[in-house]
């Protein structure tokens, strides 16, 4: 980050000088020069206002919402809008208010309402993203006069992503300020309020920056989420008002300025045309930005250099907008926002008739990225970036907009948009030209206009293919004939096009059913695109130019259906084809019986940190602050999948500003190896690298960016060596790491296989793809020495403390007991943080032991996703023998998993992979084979399910294989095939306590399986291109630790005079409740409230030799721990307690203090009745199993492959919960970040399948790319169900492991889904036809899966998109 302390000029205006000023949460600050290249989320960190945080660094997560305040002099009011702080440039918000998450309430004063209901509906978990999500509702409720529906709501929540709580509580906390009326929340009348003062729809308090209208129209559909009082809400020490837009920006002259930064750059403001055009002049090569959205990216992650930008925000010329009866003309700095706001405006107000073109922008402006980056991009911008899949130019080309452009000269000139876009990223506007404002005409009678994008997600995601097109007919008689049309796609070649021979082609024909064929076969000969295009899927995207067409087509045949009934029209079947997806508010249902058990257990108590991390008081690992003379490091990486090393020059990079030292594998003190498991991976690469991503050394510096600027000029010279990058390459090398074959039997496949038992066998293969674990806060840690390097402590943001305690003593040589690591949280884990970390803690550990100096290692986003590993891709080649009534009789099945270049936990993955290949199900004989492929991607590594998912996958896919061979339903096939109580697993192990029957049973009924299987059969065979499709799913995942002396837990309580009760332990909390739990479990025991118990951080000079927190069993294992430790005190203090009468424990502990007793202990425990021998096959890994159901209803659009998920109703045992909330909250979790597995999140990887990748990247390393779900892509009906009254002997206090069981059940969308395409496949006769379908099922597999007339020209019915694995 940038220095504050850097002096610089300032803008003289006449006589006068400008000064720079900000406020930031009502503090006035002086901006300083030369800091132009900061952002202002650099500006609020060094601050200390660390409560906004940096979760990407791209504006794709949200994590770094703040909201600014300006003053619009047009309007003359103040306006509030939520931006992303990580690409805002610190100068663009000069003379602005800029209020983040510690200007909205501080814990000690009084949480805000909505502070207050976030955190008391469960709706923060790990934290990370909470004060995100914060200000952009915040900003909402500060921006709107009257208060917002829940479509606004999640609309503005759709910027903001979490990975832990699934959304649905997030909605519900904030679903209650969708309010009726003011009133309500502030007990006063508006009537009485001061002139100029309103209710402020965000804390119902008195303001003075809104309307004194209170809202009449909003209401809460639900009758759970009634409206809430403020004197409902422990806001009682609250301020009295929000803070103000202050007064001197009310009454400061806006003028010019000019501003330095680091590298010679120099920001313009002006406020006046004729001074931008002195300046465009003057700097012909200067980029002009208003949001910096597209700008920003290409300067941090393109690493692309400009001397000079120019802010053109504030020019009054390029902000104009005027409506007249010709169109509307907008200036080119509008806003995006504006730009929607000001065609819904238009809607309300011209006839309906000119209005089309409006209807369509607000459509596709709906879902352009996020309401952030909606806020401050610009209509210029988007279309002078040329962006060849820029979803509003092909609207612009297609509705007959022109672009009017002056130059340095005065000079204007207009051109149509179609004739705008010259090349990639080439527009016909010279370099002394700008765009000056767009023209858009009013649409005619019978002129219609429509928008088209798909994306692999519905919202705030670059489209795939987007288009615009328009007609204008004109009647000829009894029929309509094209007058004029446009059709224009993007994301089909390097630059949005029009389809002019298609054009040419429709003009002066009949609009007839007869036209819409012959239009489709000229499309397909008009847009050509390579097969080595750049994105690839290139059937895909030729046939959603058809699939658009046709749904244009369609949607102008019914318009004008009313105008001319005798026009040939469409099958009403055929309209689904032009109607959106049906929006409907989310709405969750939970259902729980609470067994209370002490004081606390059982109940649903709220996270212990919740209060502290929706105020952005809760610090994670780059919180902290940091001793004096910290470094910062940055890793020199790998660019190549396989090569050695010739050479490696810093030459360069000693001259590098801030530069302290660059550290390489000659360097390190001790051993360079390291490795969880065997240690077989070099900290710093030596002679050869075997990934892209690999350390080859770290650099460090006095900021963080000057430390990346000097890791890039590290130059390091390669000879090649033959890379492989898939499982089947490595396959068919025998390329495996050693000793990871393995072998599980149970009866004889061979002998089942020949004796004829089996009337059907069938053989096939199932792949899918590895999945980014996407925890907000990156990888990082935070090293120092103590006492000259005798001592070295660090923070981390690690699941395993232990192991870094390890790895830096390794490589240091430093004996363990003088190295210490802690960790408070972490912003998720989900295992990604449980081996991978290590490494990362090491790197900094050896400049920060051999410079005596710390050092600061955190991770840019793009980097981590990139070398940090991911869910390993798995192929399966299964063989299945059954009956004809469906029973399964064999399985045999070879497993391979991509282990990446390092074996890390990858054995382990693939071995609980194996034990659950059977799932649910009783196969008499089975034969299993595993092994670990050796490739040259980054290692692989644990992810919450470790490896059972994708076993279980596997055996679900040949089920549904086995009930469309006997055309069955898959239900059927899994009923008579479910285990029971003391059946025998195919690794010997005997079920006990089997509640898979009776959950299934209610689970049929709670959803209504056989109702909801005939509507969705009625639905289908009314609507040919929309399908719908269900699934129910079982699931049992064993608990434990499959290596026996990991199952282990530590504790450490001690009790205090004043009757509080501190607890450390070994585990880690990263938002899955694990500290509340245990200090509940302590509460309980020592009957105290909860209030009472607090839980220190995780420290490993407290709790020596912790396991990992990992494989669901922290709860159980440290829980039991710590419970151990309070029945050591109690037993301690029960003679004193039986010889007075004490009032409270606090009195208790007193008492027993002046008795000299004990009030400390460590506890310990050991899970009991485990272990597995892999020689004889034979064991009990696991301590019991959670058992688990989930049904699901999906949507599907055939000519596109979006879907929607519309209802989930899931049922888990879990025993008796030691806390619902917090379980419901890890179910909800866990499903939602399943779907994204099954569905969304696709890694694509330089490889044979992706060969416009370069060989061993990612492509996929940022939100940019890769996609999570979104509070959008939340099913709409969400239903969580903990089975009652079936406690489990074997966990604490009854409970049962919760984090990674319910993972599964998301597949339940995935066969829904394929359920809904195999009703699409039988309009084509395909309807008992077999047919894979890989994971994740993105847009494009559904829709190359859903075989029609749009897809028979470029594929086969058995077309597979490739896939990375």
């Amino acid at each position: 980050m940038g220095s504050l302390k850097n002096e610089g000029e300032m803008e003289q205006t006449g006589d006068e000088f400008m000064e720079a000023i900000l406020y930031v949460n009502g503090v006035r600050r002086v901006l300083p020069g030369g800091l132009a290249h900061m952002t202002l989320l650099e500006y609020l960190r060094d601050l200390g206002l660390t409560g906004t945080k940096l979760g990407c660094g791209e504006g794709g997560c949200g994590a770094c919402t703040v909201m600014v305040s300006s003053y619009d002099r047009k309007l003359n009011r103040c306006v509030h809008y939520a931006v992303n702080a990580c690409l805002a440039p610190l100068y663009s918000v000069e003379g602005m208010h800029v209020i983040s998450i510690e200007g909205v309430a501080h814990r000690k004063l009084g949480l805000h309402p909505l502070q207050e209901s976030l955190a008391s509906s469960h709706g923060s978990q790990c934290g990370f993203c909470t004060p995100g999500f914060i200000m952009s509702m915040y900003a909402l409720l500060r921006s709107n006069k009257n208060s917002p529906c829940e479509e606004e709501i999640e609309e503005c929540l759709a910027g903001n992503l979490c990975r832990c709580t699934g959304y649905r509580p997030i909605v519900d906390a904030f679903r209650v300020f969708a309010k009726t009326n003011d009133a309500l929340y502030s007990g006063l009348s508006s009537l009485s309020l001061q002139d100029g003062l309103s209710i402020c729809p965000s804390t119902g308090r008195p303001c003075s920056c809104g309307s004194t209208k209170t809202n009449e129209a909003a209401t809460c559909n639900d009758t759970r989420f009634q409206p809430i009082s403020y004197s409902d809400i422990d806001g009682a020490k609250y301020t009295e008002k929000e803070l103000i837009f202050p007064p001197e920006l009310l009454m400061r002259k806006l003028a010019p300025l000019k501003l330095r930064g680091k590298g010679g750059l120099i920001w313009y403001r002006p406020v006046r045309l004729q001074y931008l055009l002195d300046l465009k002049a003057k700097h012909p090569d200067a980029k002009l930005v208003v949001g910096n959205t597209e700008v920003g990216i290409e300067m941090r992650l393109k690493k692309l250099q400009y001397r000079v930008l120019i802010s053109v925000a504030q020019v009054p010329e390029l902000n104009t907008v005027n409506v007249n009866d010709n169109g509307v003309e907008v200036g080119s700095a509008l806003r995006l926002s504006e730009l929607l706001r000001l065609f819904r405006k238009v809607v309300k107000e011209r006839p309906a008739h000119e209005t089309s073109v409006c209807k369509a922008f607000i459509e596709q402006l709906k879902w352009f990225a996020g309401t952030q980056i909606r806020n401050v991009a610009c209509i210029g911008g988007n279309i002078c970036t040329a962006s060849p899949i820029s979803d509003l130019n092909p609207l612009w080309m297609a509705s007959r907009a022109e672009f009017r452009i002056i130059n340095c000269n005065g000079d204007i000139r207009s051109i149509p948009a179609k004739d705008f876009f010259r090349g990639y990223r080439k527009v016909d506007m010279e370099s002394n030209e700008i765009l000056l404002s767009v023209f858009l005409p009013w649409t005619r009678p019978l002129e219609y206009v429509k928008e088209f994008k798909q994306a692999h997600r519905r919202d705030d995601d670059i489209a795939i293919v987007n288009g615009g097109m328009r007609v204008f007919l004109e009647e000829r008689g009894q029929e309509l004939c094209v007058s004029d049309v446009s059709i224009a796609f993007g994301g089909v070649a390097e630059v949005s096009l029009c389809a002019r021979k298609t054009e040419e082609f429709l003009i002066g024909k009949n609009w007839n059913r007869g036209l819409l064929q012959d239009a489709l076969k000229v499309i397909q000969s008009d847009v050509l695109i390579k097969e080595d295009s750049p994105g690839g899927m290139v059937e895909f995207r030729k046939s959603l130019t058809l699939s658009f067409f046709f749904k244009f087509f369609l949607w102008v045949s019914h318009h004008i259906h009313d105008i001319k009934p005798t026009i040939e029209t469409f099958p009403s079947s055929h309209m689904s084809a032009m109607q959106s997806f049906s929006q409907h508010c989310r709405i969750g249902r939970q259902d729980y019986e609470t067994v209370k058990q002490g004081t606390s257990i059982g109940l649903p108590e709220v996270h212990l940190s919740a209060r502290i991390q929706v105020t952005g008081e809760a610090e994670y690992t780059d919180d902290t602050p940091v001793p004096p003379n910290t470094l910062h490091a940055a890793l020199v990486l790998s660019q190549m999948p396989h090569a050695r090393i010739l050479s490696i020059d810093d030459s360069d990079t000693k001259y590098s500003p801030g530069f302290a030292g660059l550290f390489l594998a000659k360097d390190v003190p001790a051993d360079n190896m390291i490795g969880p498991v065997v240690a077989d991976e070099e900290l710093f690469a030596t002679d050869v690298v075997t990934c892209v991503g690999q350390v080859i050394g770290v650099v460090v510096a006095d900021t963080h960016e000057n430390a990346k600027t000097a890791a890039g000029k590290v130059k390091v010279e390669y000879e090649e060596l033959p890379a492989i990058l898939s499982i089947k390459e490595a396959i068919d090398a025998k390329s495996f790491h050693p000793n990871t074959e393995k072998r599980l039997t149970k009866g004889d496949v061979e002998l089942c296989f020949r004796s004829g038992q089996c009337d059907r066998i069938i053989e096939g293969e199932v792949q899918m793809g590895g999945q980014e674990h996407f925890y907000m806060e990156p990888h990082g840690s935070l090293v120092w020495t103590i006492d000259g390097g005798n001592e070295v402590h660090m923070l981390s943001s690690t699941q395993d403390p232990h192991r870094h305690q390890n790895y830096v003593s390794r490589v240091l040589g430093l004996p363990m007991s003088k190295v210490v690591c802690k960790t408070k949280r972490i912003g998720g884990g989900f295992g990604g943080k449980e081996t991978r970390s290590g490494f990362i803690a090491a790197a900094a550990s050896v400049p920060s032991y051999l410079l005596n100096r710390p050092v600061k290692l955190i991770l840019d986003r793009d980097v981590d996703m990139m070398i940090s590993g991911h869910r390993h891709s798995f192929v399966g080649k299964y063989k299945v023998g059954f009956t004809n009534e469906g029973k399964i009789l064999a399985y045999d099945l070879e497993i391979y998993n991509n282990g990446g270049n390092s074996l890390d936990l990858s054995s382990a993955i693939l071995e609980i992979a194996m034990f659950h290949s059977d799932n649910v199900y009783e196969i008499p004989h089975v034969r299993i084979t595993g092994s670990v492929c050796f490739t040259n991607f980054p290692s692989n590594t644990a992810f919450r399910g470790f490896g059972g998912p994708q076993g279980m996958l596997i055996t679900e896919n040949w089920i549904q294989r086995i009930a469309a061979e006997l055309d069955r339903s898959p239900e059927e096939i899994k009923e008579m095939n479910f285990q029971v109580e003391g059946s025998m697993t195919h690794y010997s192990q005997y079920l006990q306590h089997c509640t898979l029957h009776q959950l299934w049973k209610e689970l049929k009924v709670s959803c209504n399986f056989l109702k909801a299987r005939s509507e969705v059969n009625e639905f289908n065979s009314h609507n040919r291109w929309k399908k719908r499709g269900v699934a129910m799913i079982p699931t049992k995942f064993g608990v434990s630790f499959t290596k026996k002396f990991m199952n282990q837990a530590g504790a450490l309580v001690h009790v205090y005079t004043d009757g509080t009760v501190l607890v450390t332990h070994g585990g880690v909390e990263m938002g899955q409740g694990l500290h509340t739990k245990v200090a509940q479990v302590a509460a309980s025991a020592f009957n105290i409230p909860l209030s009472s118990v607090f839980v220190s951080e995780t420290s490993t000079d407290k709790v020596p030799n912790a396991s990992p927190t990992a494989a669901s069993v922290s709860s159980d294992m440290y829980g039991a721990a710590v419970l151990d430790a309070c029945q050591q005190i109690k037993a301690r203090m029960e003679p004193v307690a039986s010889k007075l009468n004490t009032n409270s424990f606090a009195e208790l502990a007193g008492a027993c203090y002046f008795q000299r007793i004990d009030l400390s202990a460590h506890g310990f425990h050991i899970v009991p009745d485990i272990g597995f021998d892999w020689i004889s096959g034979k064991g009990n890994p696991f301590r019991y199993y959670t058992y688990g159901a989930a049904f699901a209803e999906v949507e599907i659009d055939t000519l596109t492959g979006d879907f929607q998920t519309r209802t989930v109703d899931i049922i888990l045992d879990l025993g008796y919960s030691l806390n619902p909330a917090i379980d419901i909250g890890q179910i909800e979790g866990a499903f939602v970040q399943g779907l994204g597995w099954v569905a969304l999140e696709e890694l694509k990887w330089g490889d044979a399948a992706h060969k416009w990748i370069k060989p061993g990247n990612l492509l996929t390393c940022g939100p940019g790319n890769y996609k999570i779900p979104t509070i959008h892509d939340i099913p709409f009906n969400f239903k969580v169900s903990l089975l009652k009254g079936n406690p489990n002997s074997k966990g604490i206090h009854s409970s049962k492991a919760v984090g990674e069981p319910p993972f599964f059940l998301a597949s339940s969308v995935f066969f829904a889904i394929k359920d809904a395409i195999r009703a699409a496949r039988a309009e084509m006769g395909l309807s008992n036809k077999w047919f894979p379908l890989d994971t994740p099922a993105t847009p494009e597999r559904i829709r190359m899966a859903c075989f029609d007339e749009f897809t028979s020209p470029f594929v086969s019915k058995d077309f597979c998109p490739k896939l990375s694995v």
